[in-house]
């Protein structure tokens, strides 16, 4: 039976339920300050039903889950440098299949301001990640230790090789700022990864409206609006970017040429004024020049590609828990193609809220996963623990996702 929503209503998007979720982190002492936040997806291509899902935990390290979610390792964070610094804090993580670098999972360490290397054998025993962190790996975006500790540092994160060279990069995000950094990934003789800085840009953080004046998005003093959701289409080496509070971003992924906005927030253009006895912001009346799909934040991207040209560029809309779909077309102007929900499979399997990051593989893996898989964090693990902060991933079959989207 088909239902037809009341005049002037939105029609609730479809809803795609998990098939499997990994434990819970807690992110509190007693739980190791464990967060999930971002995952990937590694395909065994000689045997597709034994890849992995390889997920940051932000000050509790890395994760790596079979295709059951359960976890096969756990890796810790680097300590702190010294007292009163910050520690290791893996915020993004993505992979890099290359000749030159064979398989490696990359991720971003907040706390470091620097990259983490790891090479990927599934058959590797103590497990199948291996750090090979050149020593000398350098800050991304900081020029010292104390400009570090300030923690505006590598943050987002998406990597590409390019397919004429075989040369391999990593887009970072800066925390509460705009820029973008293209790095180059290396590998030395000693068997260590390394990377160089190649260029910088800034996204905009003010905006000219139709009306003629400016909007910026409310934030807490400081703060200009950051991007964390990155993924690069590695048939071209387009980029879309997150910007959480504004929208997503096209551009090519050497940070050349001119970024043009795929979408908007429902909240773009929408004054509002930061409130420091609440520590919120306060938002004033919609103009109504903000997109339909999405609501702030814009987190997690992640691209379905297909061999064909076909496919999707997925969207996490956190404010209101639901994923937008994109055309992966980007001449068709990357047009909207429809929306889901990740909603409790059960009492025991709840959906996806909140949620920060994604990842999408179109491949056949194993009898578990026939049609490929997503990814999802939930900010809001349910039911958890009682009076303790629990987020952890959930394993969502591809097949009901891309019928869901029609």
């Amino acid at each position: 039976m088909t239902v037809t929503a009341p005049a002037g209503a939105t029609a609730a998007p479809p809803a795609v339920a998990p098939r499997a979720e990994t434990a819970a982190l807690h992110d509190d002492t007693a739980g190791g300050d464990a967060d999930a936040d971002d995952p990937a997806i590694w395909r065994d291509a000689a045997h597709p039903g034994r890849s992995l899902v390889i997920a940051t935990a932000k000050q509790g390290g890395l994760r790596v889950y079979d295709l059951a979610a359960r976890e096969v390792q756990s890796l810790p964070a680097p300590a702190a440098p010294g007292p009163g610094h910050a520690p290791g804090r893996f915020n993004n993580v993505d992979l890099v299949h290359s000749a030159r670098l064979s398989d490696l999972a990359v991720t971003t360490d907040r706390g470091s301001d620097r990259l983490r290397v790891y090479r990927i054998d599934r058959d590797r025993p103590g497990g199948p990640l291996k750090d090979v962190t050149a020593p000398d790996a350098p800050r991304v975006f900081s020029a010292s230790q104390e400009e570090t500790d300030a923690q505006r540092t590598a943050y987002g994160l998406a990597t590409w090789t390019d397919p004429r060279t075989g040369r391999s990069y990593a887009v970072v995000s800066r925390r509460e700022r705009t820029r973008l950094a293209l790095l180059e990934l290396t590998a030395r003789p000693d068997g260590t990864v390394g990377y160089h800085a190649l260029r910088t840009l800034d996204l905009p953080a003010a905006f000219r409206m139709p009306d003629g004046t400016s909007w910026s998005p409310c934030a807490e003093p400081g703060e200009l609006p950051q991007v964390e959701g990155m993924v690069v289409d590695p048939a071209d080496g387009t980029l879309y970017a997150g910007q959480e509070d504004v929208g997503i971003w096209r551009l090519r992924a050497d940070l050349t040429g001119r970024p043009r906005l795929v979408d908007t927030v429902r909240e773009y253009g929408v004054p509002g004024s930061y409130d420091e006895a609440s520590e919120e912001c306060v938002a004033g009346a919609d103009p109504g020049y903000g997109g339909t799909h999405l609501t702030a934040d814009v987190e997690g991207l992640t691209l379905v590609a297909r061999k064909d040209g076909d496919g999707l560029l997925l969207a996490s809309s956190q404010g209101d828990n639901t994923f937008a779909a994109y055309d992966r077309d980007a001449l068709d102007g990357n047009a909207y193609e429809g929306g889901f929900r990740i909603t409790p499979a059960s009492a025991a399997l709840d959906g996806s809220e909140e949620c920060d990051g994604a990842a999408v593989l179109d491949a056949p893996l194993g009898r578990r996963y026939p049609h490929g898989l997503l990814v999802v964090q939930d900010g809001h693990d349910a039911p958890g623990d009682p009076g303790r902060p629990s987020t952890n991933f959930k394993f969502v079959d591809l097949g009901e996702v891309t019928d869901a989207v029609g």
